[in-house]
């Protein structure tokens, strides 16, 4: 996908309401005040060799920078927003309001911007577990960080 082809999906979900319920949806998942998009994931590929896998992570890397500086000029500069200490709480208990939870547990960080009342936040995991693998995530939430 193309970086004008996210953002075109960003906006879509800006724009459309939240449901009542947590479900998939065409782009990810959705739940009372937020929708997820998952842009690029390395378990899209399914059984391609490790070499492939390297190249798609690398060009996912390059959408992630890419879609950044359009955003960047759309709204201004991102904070970054750390994961760490939240998923240091949910483990210790502590009640995370979806989507927080669920993106601490996938990202250590996010950039993340505030317009028209909705915060947008960008994710990029690269991880190397089991073989190069990646995942490229947008968030549109009107749940505040905690």
């Amino acid at each position: 996908m193309s970086t004008a082809r996210y953002l075109a999906l960003i906006d879509l979900l800006r724009a459309q309401e939240f449901p009542a319920q947590r479900g998939r949806s065409a782009t990810g998942f959705s739940g009372p005040g937020y929708h997820t998009a998952e842009l690029s994931a390395a378990d899209q590929l399914g059984d391609d060799d490790a070499a492939q896998v390297l190249e798609m992570r690398e060009q996912c890397v390059a959408e992630h920078d890419a879609l950044l500086a359009v955003l960047g000029a759309k709204w201004g500069e991102p904070q970054v927003f750390s994961l760490w200490s939240l998923l240091e709480r949910s483990i210790a208990g502590e009640e995370i309001p979806a989507p927080w939870q669920e993106l601490s547990a996938k990202f250590d960080s996010l950039h993340i911007w505030r317009a028209d009342g909705r915060w947008i936040a960008l994710g990029l995991a690269l991880g190397e577990a089991e073989g190069p693998s990646y995942e490229l995530m947008a968030v549109v939430t009107e749940v505040d960080p905690p």
